[in-house]
């Protein structure tokens, strides 16, 4: 049986994506206090792979996935899961008073227009996870709420005191699945993320970059920047690209790209899954 880490306690949104993939009798779930932690933990053979967020439709990347990914380990994405997410402050049961609501940085990001309405003297205070603030609470004198699932709510024994409470009702989240080998046997759509280094103080080195994609028609669905940490101003590039290695066109154009780069990593080819709600 396969082990499966993913952003605990139980009750995160990461759990629900890996209940949806696996049955109990298939993975054994294994929860880590933070996204960098359940992300090396692949890489030092703790589990066989990890579910982590990458990116929500509403407040953009999740960087410390990112960073982790580029600087820490050396791992292949083998799946993207997309997640609609509804958000519901929970509370103790008869909570009037709330001082404080705890959540997940993105979460809290994701409901601030709401929350701000709901109770604008609260303070917001981010935690490591939907589900930690929701054991907080629960452990709590009543003055603090959460934001988090229905699950979560349920697990911890908290109330709904407002449900649906995400700025956008269109809010979805994407995670990914990390491994140490890459994904095989690719059917359905689709993508193939890479992250690289150029010279920036040469003028036009994106530009490049990005007509090597452009002369073979291959299509880039996301391009993504983030520090270096070699020095102010340097930074790398992610790219996710429609479609997968396999593809004549889509393989010249990273074979392209790599000879252009002072460094880089291709994270392989992999499937796009979506799971109701």
């Amino acid at each position: 049986m396969r082990t499966v880490g993913y952003l605990g306690p139980q009750g995160t949104y990461c759990e629900e994506v890996v209940l949806q993939l696996y049955n109990k009798n298939e993975a054994s779930l294994k929860p880590f206090a933070g996204i960098d932690a359940v992300i090396r933990a692949v890489a030092l053979g703790e589990v066989d792979e990890c579910i982590v967020p990458v990116e929500n439709s509403l407040e953009g990347s999740v960087n410390i996935t990112l960073d982790t990914i580029a600087h820490d380990v050396a791992l292949y994405i083998t799946k993207e899961v997309v997640l609609p997410v509804r958000h519901n402050l929970l509370a103790k049961k008869d909570s009037q008073e709330i001082a404080a609501i705890l959540s997940h940085p993105q979460a809290l990001a994701q409901c601030r227009k709401t929350l701000a309405i709901l109770y604008p003297q609260a303070k917001l205070k981010p935690v490591e996870s939907t589900a930690e603030a929701a054991r907080i609470v629960a452990a709590s004198d009543g003055l603090f709420a959460a934001v988090g699932s229905l699950q979560a709510g349920d697990i911890y024994g908290l109330t709904v005191l407002a449900a649906d409470i995400q700025d956008n009702q269109a809010n979805s989240t994407r995670f990914i699945g990390l491994e140490q080998q890459p994904a095989i046997n690719l059917t359905g759509k689709s993508k193939t993320t890479l992250v690289c280094q150029i010279n920036g103080e040469r003028p036009g080195s994106l530009c490049n970059i990005l007509q090597e994609f452009a002369n073979r028609d291959v299509n880039l669905s996301r391009i993504e920047s983030r520090p270096a940490r070699t020095g102010l101003g340097m930074y790398i590039f992610f790219f996710d690209i429609e479609g997968s290695m396999t593809e004549s066109n889509i393989a010249a154009a990273v074979s392209a790209v790599e000879a252009k780069c002072l460094w880089y990593k291709n994270f392989g080819s992999y499937p796009i899954l979506y799971v109701a709600k």
